[in-house]
């Protein structure tokens, strides 16, 4: 749910913070009052396209801010599978900062990029305007719209079927790089037994080429190396001013007073673990000088053996790891040439397998999305009589074949609609006009009311091209819905705005030569004189917010609430 909406520098609006309620929220306000600025900024808020223009003349930036009530256990899941932080009273804050050029969201406190911010809004809010009903009319949104009715049943098997599709089509696009002729054949396993023999024959074991660089880099500084280890030697223990004779003379001058004073004595002892220590490191040193040599050979040998492994990972990899699997891939692929008629009989084997179990997840599929059609199709019937469709047949189509195979199986869904009697079903998108498809995207969304966790729906204008008793209708089925849903609803029409549970008014005005919008939440009264506004009165009197009243009462009435 959808507890509250604050917007700061957005194009018209300076800064404005609303409140809203469970139930049906409307706005209402003139044209042209920035009605779309509101539903703009909550797109803007779940990740939608921003540009700087939308930035409001002299800021900085422009901020959305949005606080979510958690309405189920899948929306807290989601945060948790995004290591977001799960607030404790259930509320989810989400904020987006737009900066010319750039954005920052953040949800609950923590950075999230636009992908995460879209995937959370999608469980959180549904947002259905003129273009979510234009969508209606694609036909492969039509297929959609029944899987998803289809539920958890159609999901799993459209996941078996894309997956099937995938290895199918592996197999196929092998099946066609593999069709060679008998010297491209050749050519290529003259190739792969000659790159085989190089990698075999260089004998690499995994990890020479470390412990080869770690000697090169010692017999290549051997002079620097050997000169600082002989200077080290000489003066901490070869020589009579060495540091051990020195340290040596220091320690048998305080042993001479041991005894007398405590102190003294803890300064000999360390000054003896010292002594004992430059002792050690002097024989260290030594054991270290006598290893110490250079031998000319090998220092070339390493150096062409280090060229073979580079040159080899110049061609196969860059670590022996890389050329090792590089040999492992030419095996197989030599394997297959020198087996090459073979090879093909069980690719073709393997392809025929895995197009029969395609097949065979595309008819589930296709015989579950047949039943959830019909199931469908049922109900938005009834949902469409309750919208004032006077007679209206509905159905979806289903044509399957190979032909459409595709990862989504191998159906093709098409609407069929019907509204006036002894018309025949002709397609969606050859005849519904936009007033009836903002009634049928409703009817839509009562069917899916219960079968999706979403609480909260926005409302764009979608009474668009309807009026008189139809407009009731309308507005009876929204009441019905927000009985257990939030909506917010833009709207112009009387009879939707007399159904609300609480009601905001959009407002424009200049002040100081700057425009700026406002929204407020009205009270009872100033709830009845917008009414009246919108039902076309020229100046608001005392009939004509009796006729607003009564329009009300009305339509709470009608809510069955």
């Amino acid at each position: 749910m959808l507890l509250s909406l604050h917007v700061k520098n957005l194009a018209l609006i300076e800064e404005e913070e609303v409140t809203f309620t469970d139930g049906l929220n409307i706005l209402t306000g003139e044209t042209g009052a920035g009605k779309s600025i509101i539903i703009g900024s909550v797109n803007l808020a779940l990740g939608g396209k921003a540009d700087k223009a939308i930035i409001r003349t002299g800021a900085e930036y422009a901020l959305i801010e949005m606080v979510f009530a958690a309405d189920n256990e899948r929306q807290l899941k989601k945060l948790e599978e995004m290591d977001l932080p799960a607030p404790e009273d259930g509320t989810i804050l989400i904020k987006r900062k737009i900066l010319p050029g750039r954005s920052v969201c953040s949800v609950c406190g923590e950075s999230v990029t636009l992908r995460q911010l879209r995937e959370i809004a999608e469980l959180l809010i549904d947002i259905y305007g003129q273009r979510e009903n234009q969508k209606l009319l694609r036909r492969d949104a039509q297929l959609m719209t029944v899987d998803e009715y289809a539920g958890e049943e159609a999901a799993a098997l459209k996941a078996d079927v894309r997956e099937s599709y995938r290895k199918w089509k592996a197999l196929r696009d092998a099946w066609e790089k593999d069709d060679l002729d008998d010297s491209a054949r050749k050519r290529e396993a003259d190739l792969l037994a000659y790159e085989v023999r190089e990698i075999e024959e260089a004998g690499i074991r995994e990890g020479e080429d470390e412990e080869l660089e770690n000697r090169y880099r010692l017999l290549e500084n051997f002079r620097k190396i050997s000169e600082a280890a002989g200077q080290a030697a000489f003066w901490t223990g070869g020589s009579e001013q060495s540091a051990e004779e020195a340290v040596a003379r220091a320690s048998r001058e305080l042993t001479s007073v041991s005894g007398i004073d405590p102190t003294l004595d803890r300064i000999t002892e360390e000054l003896s673990e010292v002594e004992g220590l430059l002792a050690d490191f002097n024989r260290s040193m030594n054991d270290y000088m006598r290893e110490l040599t250079f031998d000319p050979a090998e220092f070339e040998q390493i150096q062409d053996r280090l060229n073979l492994i580079n040159r080899l990972k110049d061609k196969y990899g860059r670590s022996v790891l890389d050329i090792e699997r590089a040999l492992s891939e030419r095996q197989d692929r030599l394997a297959f040439l020198e087996d090459y008629e073979n090879g093909r009989r069980r690719l073709k084997e393997d392809i025929e397998k895995e197009y029969g179990t395609l097949l065979s997840l595309c008819a589930d599929l296709s015989a579950v999305r047949l039943k959830a059609a019909e199931r469908f199709a049922k109900k938005l019937r009834e949902a469409l009589l309750d919208l004032n469709f006077p007679q209206v047949e509905f159905e979806g189509r289903i044509r399957s074949g190979e032909e459409y195979l595709s990862a989504d199986g191998y159906d093709r869904l098409v609407f069929y609609i019907s509204m006036n009697p002894g018309e025949s079903p002709r397609p969606l998108d050859q005849i519904a006009s936009g007033g009836e498809l903002s009634r049928i995207m409703l009817g839509m969304k009562t069917v899916f009311a219960g079968k999706d966790d979403i609480h909260t729906f926005i409302f764009d204008e979608i009474d668009t091209g309807i009026s008189g008793m139809t407009a009731w209708k309308v507005a009876e089925k929204m009441g019905r819905l927000a009985s257990d849903h939030q909506i917010l609803c833009i709207t112009h029409l009387p009879q939707i705005a007399s159904m609300q549970d609480s009601h905001y008014s959009i407002a424009k005005e200049s002040t100081g030569g700057r425009t700026m919008t406002h929204i407020t939440r009205l009270s009872e009264e100033e709830s009845d004189r917008e009414v009246a506004r919108l039902l076309g009165a020229d100046r608001v009197t005392e009939a004509s917010l009796e006729n607003a009243r009564e329009m009300k009462r009305m339509a709470q009435s009608g809510k069955g609430r």
